[in-house]
């Protein structure tokens, strides 16, 4: 402003020198101030508008700020836009899954195999719906381009495969367990070629036609597959017992009081002893005793004493035949769904009786605060409860093993330990593992006898034995 004050002064006193050297009259003279005035006009105007050039920048700072400020004011009115449409989706999503998925538990009761199918599909596909959705929403917040952006891809992937590769692990388990079954059957065909070629000539015609029509017979289960059963049934009690105890724990149960009534009726005793035979934390033994009692007893029988049925003594061949075809068939089915369509079939009876048999009406008012679940066992239903569920499963290892015993040609004898009973380790395991030192001479339960039986084991036809689960206790404080 200085330097702009001081040109305007030195043009004043410029003017005013020219004006008294060149008079008016004179138009030469005239003209020459003039050109001389525009010449000084033209020398100030070019030094303004050097400095507005330098002024420049600054303006056109001003007016990127302002066009990124506009440009920034559009991206977040999109965004806000496009999140408020996604919004918007995902509402309709869930509503729609919602309505799938009451659509699938109309289908179950009563039972219907179309609408379930259908049902399934519909809510499958909103639910990859949501996926997408979930997606689109991450891309939209992370923007796409950040480093962490392939760590939510491959999560999202690994969340996609992971029902695939659950369902792969149970088709191998499937084909492990078919795998079995015809090494079974080739074993039988090769013990069926061994007999017909050692037969006679003379009947060799007859054997033939003999062995064809016996091949049905020839299909039965391998001692193996019997033990193996066994075990499935030893999980399936230990996790039913599991969940029984946490509840009985959770509704503030006195577990040393009822580890006695166990006791004293494991030991055909009307009144529970003072103290218990059972360490501190071997409560789960005493009442896995108790259910296995339960779930075995009428095991020797072909229908668990439900009815006077005597098939297996009239038609000893169809029978084995029959309880074979019904293992294979119910081996890889739900329990849930098959008594969803015959709830009233052998195995739902079965489930009935043994379901009413382990819990009592005051155990299941005290552990769910109701009888809502009996109720529905005594009118023909079966309870959708996870602790219904559970129980099922124990059912259905049961039932299996029921089926392939009376497969088996000779079926097996099972049988149990008393209480009292010298420990056998050729016929009888421990539950609690003994130090060698607890033993005598060496030999592990020395010094021991059977506390109460765990579970029951299984002579085989072929010699093999299934020992029986016993928890053991000192001699000298039985």
């Amino acid at each position: 402003m200085a330097n702009k004050v001081s040109n305007f002064s030195d043009l004043i006193q410029r003017v005013t020198a020219s004006c008294l050297l060149h008079p008016l009259s004179s138009n030469g003279h005239i003209s020459g101030a003039r050109d001389a005035d525009e010449s000084e006009d033209d020398k100030y105007t070019t030094e303004d508008e050097e400095e507005e050039e330098e002024h420049s920048p600054y303006v056109e700072t001003l007016e990127k700020f302002q066009n990124f400020e506009v440009k920034n004011e559009e991206i977040r009115t999109e965004k806000v836009n496009e999140m408020e449409m996604l919004l918007g989706e995902v509402f309709d999503a869930v509503s729609a899954m919602k309505k799938a998925y009451v659509s699938l538990q109309e289908a179950h009761c009563p039972w219907d195999q179309d609408k379930m199918r259908v049902a399934d599909v519909a809510v499958i596909s909103e639910l990859r719906r949501l996926g997408v959705l979930r997606e689109r929403f991450r891309r939209n917040v992370g923007g796409g381009s950040e480093r962490g952006d392939w760590r939510v891809g491959a999560a999202t992937l690994r969340e996609v495969v992971a029902p695939y590769e659950s369902a792969v692990e149970e088709l191998k388990q499937e084909v492990k367990a078919k795998d079995i079954e015809i090494d079974d059957l080739k074993e039988k065909l090769k013990t069926a070629t061994l007999l017909s070629s050692n037969s006679g000539k003379k009947n060799k015609s007859k054997r033939r036609v003999n062995c064809s029509s016996q091949t049905p017979v020839n299909m039965s289960p391998a001692p193996d597959l019997f033990e193996s059963t066994v075990s499935s049934v030893k999980e399936a009690s230990k996790s039913f017992t599991s969940m029984l105890l946490s509840l009985m724990r959770s509704a503030h149960w006195d577990i040393a009081a009822a580890v006695r009534s166990i006791e004293a009726a494991s030991s055909n005793s009307t009144t529970p002893t003072a103290d218990s035979i059972v360490g501190a934390n071997h409560a789960k033994y005493a009442l896995e005793s108790y259910v296995n009692r339960k779930m075995f007893q009428g095991f020797d029988h072909e229908t668990f004493y439900m009815d006077g049925s005597l098939s297996s003594l009239l038609h000893p061949d169809q029978h084995r035949r029959e309880c074979y075809t019904q293992y294979r068939d119910m081996k890889a089915m739900d329990p849930m769904e098959l008594l969803g369509i015959l709830p009233t079939c052998s195995f739902g009876n079965f489930c009935f009786k043994k379901y009413l048999a382990i819990v009592h009406p005051k155990m299941e008012e005290s552990l769910f605060g109701d009888l809502e679940q009996r109720r529905q066992v005594l009118a023909g239903n079966h309870p959708r409860s996870q602790f219904y569920g559970e129980f099922l499963g124990l059912a259905k290892a049961v039932w299996l093993l029921h089926l392939l015993a009376f497969s088996l040609d000779p079926p097996p004898s099972h049988f149990e330990a008393s209480n009292g009973s010298e420990f056998h380790p050729k016929y009888m395991e421990s539950v609690v593992k003994y130090s060698i030192s607890m033993g005598i001479g060496g030999r592990m339960g020395m010094g021991l006898v059977v506390g109460f039986p765990v579970s029951p084991g299984f002579k085989l036809g072929n010699g093999s034995v299934v020992k029986a689960r016993v928890y053991l206790v000192p001699k000298n404080g039985f």
